[in-house]
């Protein structure tokens, strides 16, 4: 059996492995999925799961329960050699060691980008990961419990300040899930008023949501500033250090809570390989998903998703390619599938077109937006649909069951406004009361 190797577990990852169970034929290959991570996110859910109306585990698929005929491997790829066709797999524990293979399919995905602003390291959290959405979610419960103990005043203002940088759709999204949730967190305290939280988004460009229409994304930040939220358009984050805020308008205030959602890169793990990869670190890929150089397809080198440059054949993607977003992913590995089984065969494989499908987006629990072409649809009938699409687009029907009926409980119970921020640290309460020996 030819061994195929895949190279991350994410959207395309995932995708291309449960295509793969179900068109290959019996002793045809062997495929092994090697992922840091035992499951895959499903991240449109993330802002939704920072603000209480997902619960965390039912945005993650897990690898080993769904990918039944895929040998699984919990590790990370820290190298790809083609011309010898192995991968060295390095595991959190142990030591690392080689692996062989005839095909390999890069999905690796992509990473939050950043730029050298002095304290976003030390001070910022990212929304590409499960773990980052649960620790905003029990971050911003834990301050508002902190608030409430305290006289009106900067230390207050600075726990009750919540900065989101970055006006894609990923930071609107949860820039509106936030401020939604924090309208009923305030409920839960008399000592508090949603008057004294403060929301400020940071958006380098002149505007928001470049996904949608001008007209759109101007009511979405209308909607936002009736609800009390600054947006700050052409306008940078200068600094983060201490969690005081300085942008370059000469503006400055503290926060105890940065969110950083502007802009994402391709896994660093491609830069070590050695295939092609283009001048933003994406692997080269044509747009039937076969790897290339400027000689040709390289053999038995395939890639999707957000780690690989793929032409956008509809000619509206961003440079020529396709943007990095779930829809294209779970699309391209879909179609990696069939084109490696076509290709096994002695088939041609097919181009990758997939036109874009709309944007819809949640901003807050009874409020969003949908834009398709120059249909655009606003308010309670916009989050029907970003519910709707994104409940059934989540894989497996055991996980939109989960979905479906948690939100079905917080309608008639209310969303669970419970944080647990000691997960971060489980072990200090047993240890300030663990016995010592004297001595």
């Amino acid at each position: 059996m030819r061994k195929i190797l895949i190279v991350g577990g994410g959207y395309a990852g995932f995708y291309t492995a449960m295509k793969l169970e179900k068109r290959l034929a019996r002793g045809e290959a062997q495929v092994t999925l090697v992922d840091p991570l035992p499951y895959m996110t499903y991240q449109p859910f993330l802002p939704e799961v920072a603000a209480g109306s997902v619960e965390p585990r039912h945005a993650v698929v897990s690898h080993r329960r769904h990918l039944k005929k895929t040998t699984v491997v919990t590790a990370a790829v820290s190298k790809i050699d083609h011309a010898s066709k192995t991968a060295e797999i390095t595991p959190v524990v142990g030591d690392p060691w080689t692996m062989d293979y005839d095909i390999v399919v890069v999905t690796a995905g992509a990473v939050s980008r950043t730029f050298p602003i002095p304290g976003v390291a030390d001070e910022a959290i990212g929304l590409k990961t499960i773990e980052e959405a649960i620790s905003i979610r029990d971050r911003m419960t834990a301050n508002f419990a902190k608030a409430s103990n305290l006289p009106a005043g900067p230390e207050r203002d600075r726990l009750l300040t919540t900065v989101v940088v970055g006006g894609g759709f990923a930071g609107i999204e949860v820039f509106a899930e936030l401020r939604s949730f924090a309208s009923a967190l305030v409920g839960s305290y008399a000592q508090l008023e949603m008057d004294d939280t403060h929301f400020h988004l940071i958006e380098a460009m002149g505007r928001i949501m470049p996904e949608v229409s001008l007209e759109s994304s101007l009511w979405v930040i209308k909607d936002l500033a009736q609800k009390g939220a600054d947006i700050h358009l052409n306008t940078q984050l200068a600094s983060a250090v201490g969690g005081k805020i300085e942008l370059s308008t000469g503006e400055s205030f503290e926060s105890d809570l940065i969110v950083w959602t502007a802009g994402v890169m391709a896994n660093p793990v491609v830069k070590h390989t050695d295939l092609p990869i283009e001048e933003r670190g994406r692997l080269r890929v044509q747009a039937d998903l076969r790897v290339i150089n400027d000689d040709g397809v390289i053999v038995d080198a395939w890639g999707a998703g957000d780690a690989c440059a793929v032409p956008d054949l509809t000619g509206k993607g961003v440079g020529g390619f396709t943007v990095p977003n779930a829809q294209h992913a779970v699309r391209q590995g879909k179609l990696l599938a069939k084109n490696l089984v076509a290709d096994l065969r002695g088939e041609n494989p097919a181009e990758y077109f997939h036109k874009n499908l709309g944007a819809v987006a949640g901003l807050g629990l009874y409020d969003g937006v949908f834009q398709n072409g120059k249909l655009a649809i606003k308010g309670f009938p916009a989050w029907i649909m970003h519910r709707g699409y994104h409940g059934f687009a989540m894989p497996m029907w055991e996980r939109k069951a989960r979905v479906f009926g948690n939100w079905i409980l917080n309608f008639f119970w209310r969303r669970d406004l419970v944080g647990i921020p000691a997960r971060d640290v489980p072990r200090a309460e047993f240890e300030k009361f663990a016995s010592r020996p004297r001595g």
